[in-house]
């Protein structure tokens, strides 16, 4: 009985050994099955997408996420590239079904909301992206200072200034310089709605706490002289916009029209010559060349407005100050040469007609008006007056 089972235990061991390679073999076929049938699939998500039909492509592409965990980088990506062409109904989709998923890790799960979250904003649901930036601000998310951008970038769409000069203080970005710009421009924002609500007193105590976040904040003394116009304190705003050339003499030009005014309701526009020719001893900008160059006019005639843009031109010359040296001699001539001057000014004057007058020196955005954040790249205090216009 002994001598026999020890000539069992060799066949044991044998079949043992068989039953195992073969219970292998079996499990190989078995992920081959199922990572050909992956490809499969792919291979016809693919052909459904080539052949213009993405709702298929995405039900394929869906079902094999159940098959494959490793497929959900692939789904995002996916997604985003429907974003990116504008199918923004297909991303949120996919990306819906990703978050669905209870298997999903935590890393994965964050992914696949910060995109849904790009969804929303793409398609205009800004409460949607709000609430799902929010719920990635309170998650063990490690790219907090992404959510908290995106979220200050539904703040500034909606408007909602105090919770964007919150969520900003926040980031602690590492260039400080623009930190205080936006804040800046933030305080500025609820000045301007407060002075609307008729609420001055609020407005002026925003605009302090704009200049105490940027001291160069050329907005904030733009406004406190707008309100002081407002209430017919024309010395007063007249300080607060001579004081735009001591913080950032590029801006002076957009105060050169309120200016003018309050110097006219002063009855002191022989000043406000001598400010302009003080100006542009320091900057020969073509608005304070041009404003110059009217008041002479007005003030003192033709011949002195010419000979004064004409000294300019020698040295500074500009489609506009040639239009408006064309203008002068219009006004100030008959006959055939005023017929000759008049066939330049219009030629001059279709030139200009299609030149920008300010450009973004972030983006490149150009245009005819002026905004304190750039309509394209949304950057504020970045548009400039274009030199030589």
């Amino acid at each position: 009985m002994l001598h026999l089972l020890f000539l069992l235990l060799p066949i044991a061991a044998a079949t043992g050994w068989y039953a195992g390679l073969r219970q292998q073999h079996h499990e190989r076929n078995k992920e081959q099955k199922e990572t050909s049938s992956v490809y499969s699939d792919y291979l016809v998500g693919l052909n459904y997408l080539i052949n213009e039909q993405p709702d298929k492509a995405i039900d394929v592409f869906v079902k094999m996420l159940e098959v494959n965990d490793d497929t959900v980088e692939t789904h995002v990506a996916l997604g985003s590239l429907f974003r990116r062409r504008g199918e923004v109904d297909r991303a949120i989709r996919i990306h819906q079904n990703l978050i669905a998923r209870p298997k999903l890790s935590s890393e994965q799960r964050a992914r696949a909301l910060s995109e849904l979250g790009l969804d929303y904003l793409r398609a205009g649901f800004l409460d949607r992206a709000e609430n799902v930036f929010l719920e990635l601000v309170k998650s063990d998310n490690k790219d907090l200072k992404g959510s908290y951008n995106y979220l200050l970038n539904i703040y500034q769409l909606q408007k909602d200034w105090p919770e964007a000069i919150n969520f900003f203080k926040k980031l602690e970005s590492e260039d400080k310089i623009s930190a205080k710009v936006q804040i800046a421009h933030y305080y500025c924002e609820l000045s301007e709605n407060a002075f609307q609500n008729s609420d001055l007193n609020l407005a002026r105590d925003y605009l302090k706490k704009a200049l105490a976040a940027d001291l160069k904040c050329v907005r904030a003394n733009m406004l406190y002289a707008q309100f002081a116009f407002s209430e017919k304190e024309y010395e007063t705003a007249v300080r607060y916009l001579k004081a735009v050339k001591n913080q950032n003499i590029e801006y002076l030009s957009e105060t050169l029209k309120l200016l003018s005014e309050c110097y006219f309701l002063l009855h002191k526009e022989e000043d406000y010559l001598d400010f302009l020719d003080k100006t542009l001893e320091k900057c020969e900008q073509i608005p304070v060349v041009l404003e110059l160059a009217h008041h002479l006019r007005k003030l003192r005639g033709y011949d002195a407005a010419i000979l004064f843009l004409t000294e300019k031109m020698k040295h500074n010359s500009s489609l506009a100050s040639a239009q408006y040296l064309l203008q002068c001699y219009i006004e100030n001539s008959k006959g055939e040469a005023k017929q000759q001057f008049e066939i330049l000014y219009n030629f001059i004057q279709k030139l200009l007609k299609n030149t920008p007058n300010y450009r973004c020196g972030n983006c490149g955005f150009a245009g005819k008006s002026f905004y304190w954040q750039c309509p394209s790249c949304r950057r504020w205090s970045s548009l400039r007056r274009v030199d030589g216009i």
